[in-house]
């Protein structure tokens, strides 16, 4: 053979590897229904709590475990599996979950008991675990060249941004028709289709493959994960205790001892020299920040939508609605963005955008404002997804490839973790000064009073039982308070926001765009050339 056909034929493993001409795109719809179904699971039960309540009779705890244990176990494992991709093949792992995924949505779908309901939504969590990181690291793998990586992560963020906002729609919609586990069921369809469009369609891809994989490690990652997820929920409900401060503690000292451990080993599980680079440590940081601000927000703007104004679930969904729109064309406009104004300018513009939008809340009273309501909400999810795309496009065009599903698992780990941070932060924040505003109202007595200063809807609650004027003042002072609570945790949130973006002027000024050094020819070329060869 002549040195052109060697060239050829190195020439055809690229292209194949890469996803050749349009049949990228392709891959890139997969991979967005993948990520599509792992957004919708996350937020789609919410509604369908009180149904599962009804039916299943479950323990306080057990109520607590059958909403977190998904969240819980998929961001506990993201290290794991994104780095087993990086090791075994992403495809490869990316199948697993789908696999997995469909038969836990069917376990969860028909559970006749609470117990049975919890070991499926672990489950689910470990498929969301495969499918999440395996989709990015991919598409880092396909898409090559900067200037389509931005595109192509900026839709699969606006993806991402529709799943959070349908899968409350789509659970109402399915409870008022059907029984509460269709909310569950209508992944099973999903999963067939994906499992062989998916083997056929996606490209296999791995990293290097240097040394042995690190188990240890790996497992010491989960566990420590899970404990601190598990101690920051626990802090976001207000639990301040043996139970909070403990896994908090020991899931800290495992990821350290985690740390340490990597560093020393020749072939790490997850190179943390990627944190030495500045681009990669501060897009960290920026995810972490900006969903520490979105999470806290969307719940206390639900809170306030509903038991401030009166607005009922859907209505409430309806109002979000805008929020979610203007994320999703922040996210399809990123790219261009990307180009033009550079990873600094934009995240510290997104951060900026959203404290801007944050303090235009602050203008929420006791009345509804819908015209206010909208303009901020439009202003947020633009802002914060700006902020999200950036960040992530930078993180990963900043991660060797051979690296990319870990890059991608830490990345999606800090969107949970932030996520996490940002419910207990802004949720204690919030107590804080909701609390004293009804400490001391005239007619109310002192047990009443202190059962009333846990939340807005507990104070209603016991407004309701002691009724005459003494219930009356008890209402309007929780109502006022929670309000005035509320600018509070916006004012603590625009801070944060104005804190990342300082943070992010220490990312690149411009987006750097190496040119391909071979045109990457169509998929008829490929095959042509197999033929001649």
């Amino acid at each position: 053979m002549s040195g052109t056909t060697t060239a050829a034929a190195a020439l055809r493993r690229r292209a194949a590897g890469a996803g050749a001409g349009a049949n990228r795109w392709v891959v890139l719809v997969v991979l967005c229904v993948s990520l599509l179904l792992v957004a919708v699971d996350a937020t789609v039960l919410h509604v369908a709590v009180p149904a599962v309540t009804e039916d299943l009779r479950p323990g306080g705890i057990e109520l607590l475990w059958i909403v977190d244990t998904y969240p819980l176990v998929c961001a506990s494992l993201l290290i794991l599996f994104g780095t087993l991709g990086d090791r075994v093949g992403r495809r490869r792992i990316l199948l697993l979950g789908y696999a997995l995924f469909g038969v836990a949505s069917a376990l969860a779908a028909f559970a006749g008991s609470a117990q049975v309901l919890i070991l499926a939504r672990a489950l689910l969590g470990v498929g969301g675990a495969m499918i999440m990181p395996a989709t990015l690291s991919i598409l880092r793998q396909v898409f090559p060249d900067r200037r389509e990586r931005a595109l192509a992560i900026g839709i699969w963020s606006a993806v991402a941004a529709v799943g959070a906002a349908v899968g409350p729609l789509l659970g109402g919609f399915l409870l008022e028709h059907f029984w509460w586990g269709s909310v569950f069921l209508v992944n099973i369809p999903l999963m067939l289709v994906s499992l062989p469009v998916g083997r056929l369609l996606l490209p296999e891809s791995r990293g290097a493959g240097d040394g042995p994989w690190d188990v240890v490690g790996a497992l010491t990652a989960a566990a420590g994960l899970f404990a601190v997820v598990l101690g920051v929920k626990r802090l976001g409900a207000g639990e301040v205790g043996p139970f909070t401060v403990l896994p908090l503690a020991a899931g800290t000292a495992l990821l350290v001892w985690f740390v340490r451990r990597q560093r020393r080993r020749v072939h790490p599980l997850v190179d943390l020299r990627m944190f030495g680079r500045p681009a990669f440590s501060t897009s960290v940081g920026c995810i972490v920040l900006a969903m520490l601000a979105l999470v806290g927000l969307e719940l206390i703007a639900a809170q306030y939508l509903q038991l401030v104004l009166g607005l009922s679930p859907l209505e409430t969904g309806l109002r979000l609605l805008p929020l979610t729109f203007a994320a999703m064309a922040a996210g399809l406009a990123g790219a261009r963005l990307l180009r033009q104004f550079g990873p600094r300018r934009m995240v510290c513009g997104g951060f900026v955008l959203t404290a801007v939008a944050v303090l235009t809340l602050t203008a929420m009273g006791g009345s509804d404002n819908a015209g206010l309501l909208l303009a901020g909400f439009l202003l947020l999810g633009f802002g914060l997804e700006t902020t999200l795309f950036a960040a992530y496009e930078s993180m990963l065009s900043e991660a060797p490839s051979e690296q990319a599903g870990g890059a991608a698992a830490i990345g999606e780990t800090s969107y949970q973790l932030g996520a996490g941070i940002g419910i207990a932060l802004l949720g204690s924040v919030m107590n804080a000064a909701y609390s004293p505003g009804v400490a001391s109202v005239p007619g109310v007595p002192d047990s009443a009073s202190a059962a009333a200063g846990h939340s807005l809807g507990e104070a209603y609650e016991v407004a309701g039982r002691l009724g005459g004027s003494a219930g009356g003042a008890l209402r309007s002072a929780a109502r006022d308070s929670f309000v005035h609570g509320l600018h509070v945790t916006l004012a603590v949130s625009a801070g944060l926001l104005l804190l990342g973006a300082v943070m992010a002027l220490r990312l690149p000024r411009v987006m750097q765009c190496e040119a391909p050094a071979v045109e990457l020819p169509k998929p008829r070329e490929v095959a042509e050339s197999r033929v001649s060869v």
